[in-house]
C-alpha cells in the first residue's frame, strides 16, 4: 500500500538510496538544509522540503510531519564538527524528531531511526558476544566515542517513548559495494560490514512493517535474504537494544 514518507538528512547516501527505493510507489519527501542538494532529491524521486535539524524550531518539524505515514531519521553529524556537532545532530537532533512527531496534531507517523551496531550501556555486555566482538567493540569506542555515546542517548530516549510506534535499524560498518539483498539480522556478532544498499532495502521493507515496533534490529553482512530474515525477528520479537 503506497504511504506518505519523510526522511529527515534526506541528501545522506543512505537516503538516496531510500528515496529511490521508495520514490516509484510511495510519496516521498526528503529534509535537506541547503537548495544545492535539491536536484539530488527530485533525481531521488523525492520532493525536497528545507528545514535545518540544527536550527529550526520543533515546531516546524512537526508541520512537515502532519499527514505522513513514516518519518525516517537517517541523519548524522558524519564526524564534521567534532564532538559538540556529533551531539547537537545525533542526540539532540533526534530528541527534537521525537518531540516534533509527539507534536503532531493529527495520527501520529510511525518513526524508523538509523542507529549503528553495539550502541548500549558500555557496562552492559551482550551475551552472545565472544572475544572478537569484544575487541572490535573497544576499538569502534576509541575511534568514535562521541558518536557511540551521542547515539546511545538518543536510543535511551528513544526508547522511553509511547506516543508513537518506532523502530530503530542497528546496521554495522557501512560500505558503497553493491547490494546483495541478504544479511545477517539480530543478535550480530560484529566486523561483518554491510552495504549502503542492503540497509536502504532493509529500511524500505520496515515502511509496512508496523509489527516492527518497539524492536531494535541488528543488520550486518551475510548470508540470508533481507526479507527472510526481517520476518524471523519480527516473529521472535526480541529487541537488541540494551538499555
Amino acid at each position: 500500500m503506497s504511504k506518505k514518507v519523510i526522511i529527515v538528512g534526506g541528501h545522506g547516501n543512505i537516503s538516496l538510496r531510500l528515496a529511490r527505493i521508495l520514490g516509484p510507489t510511495h510519496a516521498v519527501k526528503s529534509i535537506i538544509r541547503t537548495r544545492d542538494h535539491e536536484s539530488d532529491i527530485k533525481a531521488a524521486s523525492a520532493e525536497p522540503v528545507y528545514l535545518s535539524l540544527e536550527d529550526a524550531p520543533v515546531s516546524a518539524f512537526s508541520a512537515a510531519f502532519e499527514g505522513q505515514d513514516v518519518v525516517y531519521f537517517s541523519a548524522g553529524a558524519g564526524g564534521k564538527g567534532g564532538p559538540e556537532r556529533t551531539k547537537a545532530v545525533d542526540y539532540e537532533g533526534a530528541v527534537k524528531v521525537f518531540d516534533a512527531i509527539e507534536g503532531v496534531s493529527g495520527p501520529k507517523p510511525r518513526l524508523i531511526l538509523v542507529s549503528a551496531i553495539d550502541v548500549r550501556n558500555p557496562e552492559r555486555i551482550p551475551s552472545y558476544y565472544d572475544e572478537k566482538d569484544l575487541a572490535v567493540s573497544a576499538r569502534m569506542r576509541a575511534a568514535m566515542d562521541a558518536y557511540m555515546h551521542w547515539k546511545y542517548e538518543a536510543d535511551k530516549n528513544l526508547a522511553n517513548r509511547t506516543a508513537f510506534k518506532w523502530t530503530i535499524l542497528r546496521p554495522s560498518t557501512l560500505t558503497d559495494g553493491p547490494g546483495t539483498d541478504r544479511a545477517t539480522i539480530g543478535k550480530a556478532h560484529l566486523g561483518a560490514p554491510v552495504s549502503r544498499e542492503d540497509v536502504a532495502k532493509t529500511l524500505a521493507l520496515l515502511a509496512d512493517r508496523e509489527d516492527a515496533a518497539g524492536l531494535a534490529i541488528d543488520l550486518v553482512g551475510g548470508d540470508v535474504p533481507i526479507d527472510t530474515g526481517l520476518d524471523t525477528f519480527i516473529a521472535r520479537g526480541e529487541t537488541d537494544f540494551l538499555v
